[in-house]
């Protein structure tokens, strides 16, 4: 993991939707909760700006996250984020605890490689079409990685590649191959171009006419 994440957070006990709107208009905080683990759910505010800085990165939604709550630092994950249907602005944030020994459900994002020099596209015209942007892995908090690698080096048009086509990290488990051969999604394709099969059509015809007229 490159990225080193910290948030500094103070513990809340002023509840309710009018305590929350005043926090984000007069204080530019965020009401957030963190929960999880052995210890009781806990009400916290963030400085608005800091998540909003650390939001511009993508590994800062799949990374373990030090949350420093009153002093006192504990290990998180971004659980969920609650924003404003019109404005770019958070209106409350979900974190949860982790364990070094207990294994994390997470999505991870996926970085498709080596699209535009494959040979189905740099050879015969393809196109490549994405089913997933992200994938469901289990690991433990050690092993979490910030993305997964999608390489499509070999496809040719006709081609796709299914979650086990992968190359997991070490520790890292696909959530959707735990349930079985059934579950092995395609996670990306390369198709061949859409006006391709009339031109086809069209050149097949244009032959059989000059056959006939001979």
């Amino acid at each position: 993991m490159s990225e080193d994440f910290k948030l500094v957070a103070t513990s809340r006990s002023d509840m309710g939707k009018g305590a929350s709107r005043r926090l984000r208009r007069l204080e530019g905080m965020i009401p957030s909760i963190v929960y999880g683990g052995t210890k009781k759910p806990m009400n916290i505010t963030l400085e608005h700006k800091e998540l909003m800085k650390h939001l511009e990165h993508e590994a800062f939604y799949s990374h373990i996250i030090a949350l420093e709550i009153d002093g006192k630092s504990e290990d998180v994950i971004l659980k969920d984020l609650q924003r404003h249907p019109a404005k770019e602005i958070v209106l409350h944030a979900d974190f949860l605890r982790v364990s070094k020994t207990k294994k994390l459900h997470m999505q991870v994002p996926l970085h498709f490689i080596n699209e535009d020099t494959c040979p189905g596209v740099k050879n015969e015209g393809g196109l490549v079409s994405h089913s997933a942007t992200q994938l469901d892995i289990s690991c433990l908090p050690a092993n979490l990685p910030e993305f997964i690698e999608v390489d499509l080096a070999n496809l040719n048009v006709g081609d796709n590649i299914h979650i086990s086509d992968l190359t997991l990290p070490k520790g890292v488990e696909s959530v959707a191959l735990s349930h079985g051969a059934d579950h092995d999604l395609v996670l990306a394709a390369v198709n061949k171009p859409k006006g391709a099969a009339v031109e086809e059509s069209s050149e097949d015809e244009a032959a059989g006419e000059e056959a006939g007229e001979e």
